[in-house]
């Protein structure tokens, strides 16, 4: 039986048709690897996350995170999973060997968690928020802190954290207020709370590596004067031995809607707790140098923005894969044009509109993944591309489309969750069918590592200005060069080409527009207006893509013509969507700004 968890022919094709990926084996970082061990690679995770992720998923819901004095408890499997996900050093796929790491391509790396993501979001948060940490200390750590912090969490012995917001600020780190004062032998001591941490306390591995932001004593305000530290749970000696319980203390357990299984926290640092060394104070180590701290977490954070931008396309994709399902066995009704009532019931996907909720869902999760592994692709081309120039470029486009794949599959993808449940009707609103946690699960994505609103001012208010617009220019030129291509091979391609162009043209003239004045105030009213718009041209552009990497239509098979009908949905039905958007933003419509806060 075909996986409802994501479609194995879906990403065969995206990576080795699409995007070629064994080409890369031709540079020397993945010189050791082939076609073979890319499979080989993805087989293990779907096993693994077929036989020990999804099975506790439901379970994990409905028997959430508890806490029993000072520990919190978690339901056993989530446990045994983690430890069979560490075991085939997946965790470590696409990092350096001299790390322990398999070196895989980024894009087969991604490629192979978005299985355990489809499987069990929340269990998989785990080990996603501890490669990001890990990840951000190979950057910006010494090599002292990597053997102390790194190797253990690589080898699943910590898990790792990032705790920025605190309740009195949320979102706005410039109003943090924790501080880190330092002390005689290097380190410091850290006081203030932090709240929202995703895996802020637990017991599924020795230790939990905290990367924290915090103010040293007399540091600039704002945001140029947040610092870095590694705050571990427990103290970890010069030879790797646990020491000492530090002073951080789960103060509260938040009890969300959705992502039950991933323990999200209220924790306080150097509240007198425990007292490391006989006194208060959580003990941290600056990571580099003072006042850099947000830089060095804009390394996590744009990392976690793409990772959310999975998670959200893979709660989509099983969600879409599951009423699918659903759909092709289940009868009821007749076609409109049954007279006879002795008739048989047909399968509800025979029923139009029953195609159509299960081809919208088609078109936003299969365009919302070419995205995400499209992104991977140019972490590679960053990392590994023979020309500087190269490299450069595929870093520029990846900033700009960052936003996007944060945003765009989180709000999209949750529409195909909302889809999903209906096509399954009264059924898909009970807990009696998977659907219904999947939407649950997925409604966090527009929230967490920065809201649609964040992500809408990054985008139009940095990404599309920076270096004098070449963000933008670089964006529009790249999808142009695929409105080429097309054009070239004529047809139907040439036609969406055509099309694609009109909108390309729009979101060129409509960003000049917004900011012809220099107003920021008005040119950043509609941001979120913005974001959607030009996610829906590149989501067409993705869609477009996949169309040139098909066969010729008389050498396809249904896969294939699925993939046509697909994009022809999207460029029928969802791509003029961004016309009267882009009406309203050439205006620089003031309807909200001029709405004043009493007169709600």
């Amino acid at each position: 039986m075909p996986s409802t968890l994501l479609s194995r022919r879906d990403l065969d094709f995206l990576l080795h048709d699409w995007l070629r990926v064994s080409q890369l084996v031709e540079r020397p970082r993945y010189a050791e690897h082939s076609r073979e061990t890319f499979d080989d690679a993805l087989d293990l995770a779907e096993r693994v996350a077929t036989e020990q992720f999804a099975p506790h998923n439901r379970a994990a819901d409905l028997a959430e995170p508890t806490v029993d004095g000072q520990r919190v408890r978690l339901i056993p499997q989530v446990r045994a999973a983690l430890d069979s996900f560490a075991e085939t050093g997946l965790l470590t796929a696409g990092l350096d060997a001299s790390v322990g790491g398999l070196q895989l391509p980024h894009t087969v790396a991604a490629a192979c968690f978005a299985w355990f993501q489809a499987a069990n979001v929340a269990t998989s948060a785990y080990p996603f928020l501890t490669l990001g940490n890990a990840n951000l200390l190979l950057a910006h750590g010494s090599a002292e802190q990597v053997d102390t912090y790194v190797r253990p969490m690589l080898d699943g012995r910590f898990f790792g954290t990032m705790c920025l917001s605190e309740p009195h600020a949320g979102s706005s780190l410039a109003d943090i207020t924790t501080r880190a004062e330092p002390q005689a032998d290097g380190t410091y001591r850290l006081f203030g709370t932090k709240m929202w941490i995703s895996g802020g306390d637990h017991e599924l591995a020795e230790n939990i590596v905290h990367l924290v932001l915090a103010r040293i004593p007399g540091a600039p305000p704002g945001v140029k004067g947040i610092s870095l530290f590694i705050v571990p749970k427990v103290l970890v000696g010069a030879d790797g031995s646990l020491g000492e319980r530090n002073d951080v203390v789960l103060a509260g357990l938040n009890h969300k809607m959705g992502f039950r299984g991933t323990t999200n926290t209220l924790l306080s640092f150097g509240d007198g707790g425990h007292t490391p060394g006989g006194r208060a104070g959580a003990v941290g180590q600056l990571v580099g140098a003072p006042h850099q701290g947000l830089a060095q977490m804009f390394h996590l954070m744009n990392e976690a923005r793409i990772g959310v931008g999975a998670g959200a396309t893979a709660l989509g994709y099983t969600g879409y894969l599951k009423s699918l399902a659903y759909a092709r066995e289940r009868p009821q009704g007749r076609p409109v044009d049954a007279k006879d009532p002795a008739t048989p019931q047909v399968p509800i996907i025979d029923h139009p509109d029953v195609r159509r909720m299960l081809l919208a869902q088609k078109s936003y999760v299969e365009g919302a993944l070419a995205l995400v592994l499209y992104c991977a692709r140019l972490l590679d081309e960053q990392r590994t591309a023979p020309v500087e120039a190269d490299r450069e470029r595929a870093h520029l486009l990846l900033d700009v489309l960052t936003p996007i794949t944060k945003s765009w599959p989180s709000q999209w993808c949750l529409t195909a969750n909302d889809l999903a449940i209906q096509v399954l009707g009264g059924a898909g609103y009970t807990r009696d069918h998977d659907v219904e946690q999947h939407y649950r699960d997925n409604r966090l994505n527009p929230i967490h590592e920065g809201t649609h609103g964040i992500q809408a001012l990054d985008l139009l208010g940095r990404k599309m200005t920076m270096q004098g617009g070449a963000g933008l220019t670089l964006l529009t030129t790249t999808v142009e060069d695929t409105i080429e291509r097309a054009r070239k091979v004529g047809g139907e391609a040439a036609d969406l080409a055509d099309r694609l162009a009109e909108t390309v043209d729009r979101v060129t003239s409509v960003t000049a527009r917004l900011w012809a004045d220099g107003d920021p105030v008005l040119a950043l009213a509609n941001a979120s207006v913005y974001l959607e718009a030009v996610g829906h041209v590149v989501i067409a552009w993705m869609w477009l893509e996949q169309v040139l990497a098909l066969p010729p239509e008389s050498a396809g098979d249904a896969f294939h013509a699925g993939k046509r009908q697909a994009a022809r949905y999207f460029f029928a039905v969802e791509l003029p969507r961004t016309g009267p958007q882009f009406d309203l933003l050439a205006s620089r419509d003031r309807t909200t700004l001029d709405m004043r806060p009493d007169w709600f």
